[in-house]
């Protein structure tokens, strides 16, 4: 396997691999409320604590899917806006860990217990205690940067097979360089010869 194909392959990897994270932690608990009452604790999952990690994951794993079939130029765009969603994904996520977890699940309480207003939460919450997944989500937010970043290094020089051609010239006027390289994924299942 060539230098540009394992390249293209991890890229691919890790921006599957981010996307999924993503998905399934956006229906984990994130945050665990736990109640000054004798009610059960309230969950919040990843969706409730990040509005758009469902759909921004969801994009990831579109855009994953589709730089496994695109050519070299649209690569550009696909890395440009993996690094764009892993930025901010990553800083969202940072800040609902870091930052006042109160505001990330006060949603979540007033849906469950009908208290509203900013103190809300005080009211109800003894503790607020993180899960696993967050940092979960923010290690596949760090993956799918360092996929981008490598898509974006690279994607000059991708080639789907590596493979170039010849063109019928003389032996006396030898071409020594790629006629047309196979950059589409069809050319390449199918093994037709682009130049013909």
């Amino acid at each position: 396997m060539s230098i540009a194909q394992r390249g293209r392959s991890l890229s691919v990897t890790g921006f599957l691999l981010a996307g999924a994270i993503g998905i399934i932690s956006s229906t984990q608990t994130w945050f665990t409320v736990q109640r000054a009452d004798a009610g059960e604790d309230i969950l919040v999952p990843g969706a409730s604590a990040l509005v758009l990690l469902a759909p921004l994951s969801l994009a990831v794993l579109a855009l994953g899917a589709a730089l496994a079939i695109a050519g070299r130029a649209v690569r550009l765009v696909f890395g440009v806006l993996a690094a764009a969603a892993a930025v901010f994904l990553g800083w969202s996520t940072l800040q609902v860990l870091l930052g006042d977890a109160y505001g990330a699940v006060a949603a979540t309480v007033t849906e469950t217990t009908g208290l509203a207003g900013s103190g809300a939460v005080h009211e109800v919450a003894a503790s607020i205690v993180p899960s696993v997944w967050p940092y979960l989500a923010l290690a596949g937010w760090v993956i799918l940067l360092a996929a981008a970043v490598l898509v974006l290094t690279t994607w000059r020089r991708w080639k789907v097979g590596g493979r170039r051609y010849r063109t019928d010239a003389p032996t006396d006027a030898p071409h020594d360089g790629p006629v047309d390289a196979v950059d589409s994924w069809d050319e390449l299942s199918r093994g037709s010869d682009p130049t013909r």
